[in-house]
């Protein structure tokens, strides 16, 4: 069954807005300023953004491999209860204004499968926030903490061009039996389009699990195993569902996680700007996925 929602409706937005004012003054916020470009191919404008300052964060990152950023998470990181199961922090490093983390609040480990309770807290946020939201399923797949947690930013990424970069190469997806492919992906990837109007939570969320469970048997993960087995990177929208199936976490040491395949890639300096120019970003994204 899905988990008790503890969030009063209507309520996440300010909460975030509030805290994120609140932990930029205590210092707990520390994010990470950038300058952003657009870089166009196979029709997707692309956002890449050059990261000015990486050393708060790899000092942090370096800790011993058995760090808990989330057991105990930081007081003035916290911006709701979602669930019984679940609670939203501020990504204490953000790139993405008003970036939220979803995090389990017992131990699970970010290598497993997603439960209907994850998708659940998933689906209150996106109902409070119109956004993104993504999983990035081990560390392949770009995970930086064992800790499970969902993650969300809100749309547009940018105030020009789309809401989301991909937004084009998502219309032009072509369906069989409600599974779509995207032309413009060179890469292993499945899409469904989602739509829960006139359902409860419980119904929606299961119906949601049902869903990542046939896009996942499409792209070649046994999610039926007891735990995860294969690096994805899950992307979802209030309209839409999108599973890449990773085979390692970086090219020529850009890293990528499940917004690189939104159509937002980000860099740590000119160099690897002029990197990921040379070869293209759907060429990164190939070399990161599996190519099909």
């Amino acid at each position: 069954m899905s988990a008790g929602i503890l969030l009063q409706r209507g309520t996440l937005w300010k909460k975030l807005i509030k805290q994120t004012q609140y932990a930029l003054q205590t210092g707990a916020l520390q994010s990470i300023p950038t300058d952003y470009e657009f870089i166009e191919q196979s029709g997707i404008n692309f956002l890449v953004r050059t990261i000015a300052n990486l050393v708060r964060k790899d000092v942090d990152t370096s800790r011993d491999q058995d760090f808990n950023p989330f057991l105990p998470y930081d007081q003035d990181l916290f911006v709701a209860d979602i669930s019984d199961t679940h609670l939203c922090l501020l990504n204490k490093f953000n790139v993405v204004e008003h970036h939220l983390l979803i995090v389990t609040r017992a131990f699970e480990d970010q290598e497993t499968w997603l439960t209907q309770q994850d998708f659940a807290a998933m689906l209150t946020t996106l109902a409070e926030i119109d956004g993104l939201a993504f999983y990035n399923g081990g560390k392949i797949a770009g995970a930086s903490q064992k800790h499970k947690h969902l993650q969300l930013v809100p749309l547009p990424f940018v105030p020009q061009g789309a809401k989301i970069p991909i937004e084009s190469a998502i219309t032009a997806a072509q369906y069989t039996n409600a599974i779509g492919t995207i032309p413009a992906f060179p890469f292993v990837h499945a899409i469904a389009l989602l739509n829960f109007d006139g359902q409860d939570l419980a119904t929606a969320s299961l119906s949601m699990q049902e869903c990542y469970h046939r896009l996942l048997r499409i792209v070649g993960l046994d999610c039926q195993s007891s735990s995860s087995h294969g690096a994805y990177n899950l992307l979802v929208t209030r309209k839409w569902m999108l599973v890449i199936a990773r085979s390692q976490e970086s090219f020529e040491n850009i890293s990528v996680n499940a917004l690189g395949f939104a159509g937002s890639l980000f860099v740590k300096d000119t160099t690897q700007m002029q990197i990921l120019k040379a070869h293209g970003p759907i060429t990164i994204l190939q070399n990161v996925a599996i190519s099909r």
